[in-house]
């Protein structure tokens, strides 16, 4: 297999386990009223199914990388997808929604692997522009998941009911297994690899915490994030409710995000080397920012109408894919030989802030379409300041110790 075809192959790989999660989340969003009917629940009920495996998802992300630090990126993929796998089928045959919900939750343990591992992965076989490339390449293949799988899951439920998605995500599971046990050698040699021992792993746990400049990197993506991510957990009603669309429609919503992120992911593939790490995330705020006014100037004056009210969206998705890549690496560089647990805590921080947006966040601003461009200004006002905060302490970090190469690789900012 000649160098190409590799890097060609894990491409597509690491693409297809970060997709694991948000097909997860956003294939059964059609499905909502159907499954509440069929277990004769209510909407809050119903919220536990994504809460739950939210919740799930950040815990175990936490481990994800610890895991794979110690018992290779391979393994922890291989037992994981397994995992989702008899989970995803087992809730086709769930007999109660108790029942539903711990296969939910069981999901959510399994499904991140591919996101944190993958990240890691990346960071073992490529450096300098080549990680920014390869970073925004899989983000990229990685953006088609949350449009595609609304529209696939609302075909399924009609033509087949709501079992039908999750029969999909099993099957999705079990492709991805095939695939990586072919296909996806071992990035971590034995001789790197940490000892998986509790007091080891709250050592290294601290020293990733106690460092400001990560904890500012990581709030920085995942409040960026946040701010459509909160349309995300709240598609259902968004789509139903204010956009006053179908079942079958959901494209409208998740369409837009994919042409921001795919496209915004390719110019920022294009851009590296070209422009410095600090030009990017710059540019991403910049855009960010743009969407976020428009958003709040549209929604206060008019009443929501497609496609001028997703345009916002696709524009702060552009800025998402223009600064993540590089806030990413950074955050891994801080801890080269700990690159696992890094992406583990960077993981965890958005998946935190994902489920209080989801939990929280999305029913205060229930059926408000001013609602949610405001929150979305707002979590982007506390990313940028986590941004601003991060230059302080780096610029002291680099007083204390000015040979330090922790962040060569990827900034001048």
């Amino acid at each position: 297999m000649t160098t190409s075809t590799a890097s060609r192959n894990i491409r597509f790989i690491l693409a297809g386990l970060t997709a694991v999660a948000p097909f997860s989340i956003d294939t059964y969003f059609p499905s909502f009223l159907a499954i509440g009917e069929a277990f004769h629940v209510g909407t809050v009920e119903l919220q536990q199914t994504l809460s739950l495996f939210l919740l799930a998802l950040a815990v175990m992300a936490l481990f994800h990388g610890a895991l794979s630090d110690s018992f290779g990126r391979r393994r922890v993929i291989l037992v994981t997808l397994a995992l989702y796998t008899v989970a995803s089928f087992g809730c086709v045959f769930a007999p109660s929604f108790g029942t539903l919900l711990v296969l939910r939750t069981a999901q959510g343990l399994a499904a991140g692997a591919g996101m944190i591992v993958g990240q890691a992965i990346i960071r073992d076989r490529f450096t300098g522009m080549e990680a920014h490339k390869m970073m925004a390449q899989v983000t990229m293949l990685f953006g088609l998941a949350p449009a595609v799988a609304p529209v696939l899951g609302g075909y399924l439920h009609v033509w087949f009911g709501w079992q039908s998605v999750f029969v999909f995500l099993g099957l999705m599971g079990l492709t991805m297994f095939l695939l990586c046990r072919a296909y996806l050698t071992e990035s971590l040699p034995v001789e790197q690899r940490q000892e998986f021992h509790p007091a080891t792993l709250t050592r290294n746990y601290l020293e990733i915490c106690g460092d400001p400049r990560f904890i500012l990197l990581a709030l920085s993506m995942g409040l960026s994030f946040g701010g459509f991510i909160l349309y995300i957990a709240s598609a259902p009603d968004i789509v139903v409710h204010i956009f006053k669309l179908k079942e079958t429609q959901f494209a409208w919503l998740f369409i837009p995000v994919v042409i921001g992120m795919v496209s915004g992911s390719w110019f920022t593939s294009r851009s590296a080397g070209k422009a410095s790490s600090g030009q990017l995330v710059r540019r991403g705020y910049v855009l960010m920012s743009v969407a976020a006014a428009l958003n709040v100037g549209y929604t206060a004056f008019f009443e929501p109408q497609v496609p001028w009210a997703v345009l916002p969206l696709l524009i702060y998705v552009m800025g998402i894919t223009s600064l993540s890549p590089s806030l990413n690496i950074l955050a891994l560089d801080l801890f080269p030989e700990k690159r696992g647990m890094a992406a583990s805590l960077l993981n965890f921080v958005q998946l935190m802030i994902f489920s209080v947006l989801s939990a929280v966040v999305s029913p205060m601003v229930y059926s408000d379409a001013l609602g949610h461009a405001l929150a979305m200004a707002a979590l982007l006002l506390l990313s940028l300041s986590c941004w601003m905060l991060y230059r302080v302490f780096r610029a002291l970090a680099a007083a204390k110790a000015p040979g330090q190469p922790a962040e060569k690789t990827a900034d001048a900012a």
